[in-house]
């Protein structure tokens, strides 16, 4: 079997990201995985999600996507469907089951995805769908809804019911 080789560029160790270090003062932010084998879709997505409070992430392909997930667990996934490799069909399944709480939502420019989206949702696999290209307001809504549901840590839980049961005093 060929696989094909991943580089990942090199950064000084103040740059990589410190998702699983909050402190009192910091807010939450999920951690949202973006995957597209475009890296300016992927990368202009991620920025767009960063500057609205998110912890994003870009990943240009499955497997990098797959060991970023095991590096830093995504609370939600935003796949291309058309990778190169795994598609993001795939991706998504994989991840559910490593993750199974993280929600994801899966885009595509292209018709000829509705067949494998039918054969994943007839499998039992339901995913939100956005056509690209996509607005940055419609994938804003799209996340914010997709995250509602979603429970915070367990540390931003007891700090809201600290924060409720002092108010109660």
């Amino acid at each position: 079997m060929n696989r094909k080789a991943t580089t990942f560029p090199t950064i000084s160790i103040k740059d990589v990201p410190t998702s699983s270090l909050h402190t009192q003062d910091e807010p939450y932010r999920p951690v949202v995985l973006v995957v597209d084998d475009e890296p300016v879709i992927a990368d202009s997505l991620a920025d767009i999600l960063r500057r609205s409070g998110y912890a994003a992430v870009p990943a240009y392909d499955g497997e990098a996507a797959l060991e970023t997930a095991l590096l830093m667990p995504p609370e939600l996934l935003i796949s291309d469907v058309v990778l190169p490799g795994m598609n993001g069909i795939e991706l998504a399944i994989t991840i559910r089951r490593i993750f199974p709480d993280c929600k994801v939502i899966l885009s595509s420019g292209q018709s000829s995805t509705a067949r494998l989206l039918a054969t994943a949702d007839s499998a039992g696999h339901r995913f939100v769908f956005l056509n690209k290209p996509v607005h940055p307001k419609e994938l804003l809504e799209r996340v914010s809804d997709s995250l509602k549901m979603r429970k915070q840590p367990a540390s931003a839980q007891a700090a809201a019911g600290a924060a409720r049961s002092s108010s109660m005093d």
